[in-house]
């Protein structure tokens, strides 16, 4: 709200009106503004669920310093999305496609985790709200996401520039950022990056490159749609597994965040996404200020979440940042670097389901299941080995910097 009132006044010569138009101004107040709304009003949320009893029944894994977690207040994801949505509901074009994709994903997500606490702590089910309905909502949102990206007039690219590389070159290295009116048009398309190709992209029609595109166009939507869904599904239910020691999940979720904020900068960027010859993406700029306000939360929230957790996230929290980081990287085409940017949530989901591959094949071979790890998923492996809670974490997050470095890095490594 804040940006239309500033832009309003900036007609009146209101100083500092023209700060708000600034997309480095209002990440920065995005980022300030959210870790504020966490410290502050987290403590404040901790002793509410705290006097209410609203704590997290642990279920005995046998683990060391497990049974210190039990009566620890959940559902702090509450306060991650109110941290999120304040800012960017103050600070961002409200009205930016991208960005209503982005408020709906994170309201949709927060209500089915929310669902699932409330029937966990409320009514005493430890199961929780249905693997079916919680998967339903996810391929719900997938599905509207998919053809929201797919059939929007105003989620184009832009592809090739008629400028030729010395003028960006000197224009990058200047204090101006204008380019020569002449530019080719913004058009709708399917493409998206591939890591580490010179001629980087991809486009989703290629898959059904025997078809007539004129006739049968909607067929390569309805593979995106299926792929986007299935990106979202993966990427949430990997930050909900890895939501299992303290300051796992709000952690690794900050570092791939901080490399989408890179990557949504550099597109919305008409200078540095020729300079760095990629595909430029009007309008996804504004996605700055809502990562910021994402970093900004889950860094907040870790003030709280780190070793020894004074509150847990809850299932409100972990479906929701997955969500995020996910529609995030579709958005701004860099849905097949995830693998790299958010391979801790990988790593996590491919243990898990590794685990129960294993079980199932020595099962039918010998006639008793045997492990592959000590326990899935990875998290619970290393702490049966011995290694304490906080070292495994500070080593993931260790991990998590290096791929994320990796994943910027795909920008020149070609």
């Amino acid at each position: 709200m804040l940006y239309y009132l500033f832009h309003y006044l900036e007609d009146f010569n209101f100083p500092g009106a023209r700060l708000f138009g600034y997309i480095s101004f209002r990440s920065a107040a995005a980022v300030i503004l959210s870790l504020l709304i966490t410290m502050v009003f987290g403590k404040k949320l901790i002793e509410v669920l705290r006097r209410r009893q609203i704590g997290e029944s642990v279920r005995s894994l046998y683990l060391e310093g497990q049974n210190q977690k039990a009566g620890t207040p959940t559902m702090g994801g509450i306060i991650i999305i109110a941290s999120i949505l304040v800012p960017v509901l103050l600070l961002c074009d409200i009205f930016n496609i991208y960005v209503m994709l982005l408020i709906f994903t994170t309201v949709w997500l927060g209500a089915i985790g929310f669902a699932d606490d409330y029937i966990k702590v409320f009514k005493k089910n430890k199961d929780g709200l249905s693997s079916r309905a919680k998967l339903l909502g996810q391929i719900t949102l997938g599905v509207v996401i998919g053809i929201a990206v797919y059939t929007s007039d105003d989620i184009v690219v832009r592809e090739k520039f008629l400028v030729d590389d010395g003028a960006v070159e000197q224009i990058a290295q200047s204090d101006t950022y204008t380019l020569p009116a002449s530019k080719s048009p913004d058009v709708k398309s399917l493409k998206t990056t591939v890591p580490f190709l010179k001629h980087n992209e991809f486009d989703y029609s290629k898959i059904v490159w025997f078809l007539d595109m004129d006739k049968y166009g909607w067929v390569a939507g309805i593979i995106f749609i299926i792929v986007v869904t299935f990106i979202i599904t993966a990427v949430s239910n990997g930050a909900n597994i890895t939501d299992g020691l303290d300051g796992l999940a709000a952690g690794t979720s900050a570092v791939s965040a901080t490399t989408l904020l890179v990557f949504a900068y550099v597109s919305g960027n008409v200078v540095f996404s020729q300079y760095l010859n990629i595909m430029y993406i009007p309008g996804i700029g504004e996605l700055v200020i809502f990562t910021s306000a994402f970093i900004g939360a889950t860094l907040g929230f870790l003030w709280y979440n780190s070793y020894p957790a004074q509150i847990f996230m809850g299932d409100t929290g972990s479906l929701t940042i997955g969500g995020i980081i996910a529609v995030l990287a579709i958005l701004v085409r860099k849905e097949l670097l995830i693998p790299i940017f958010c391979g801790i949530f990988l790593m996590e989901n491919l243990s898990v389901i590794l685990q129960v591959w294993y079980f199932k094949h020595t099962l039918r071979k010998y006639g008793e299941g045997r492990h592959l790890f000590y326990m899935a998923p990875l998290h619970h492996h290393y702490q049966k080995k011995g290694l304490p809670e906080a070292k495994i974490v500070t080593r993931f997050l260790i991990i998590a910097l290096i791929l994320a470095v990796v994943s910027v890095l795909t920008l020149k490594i070609r």
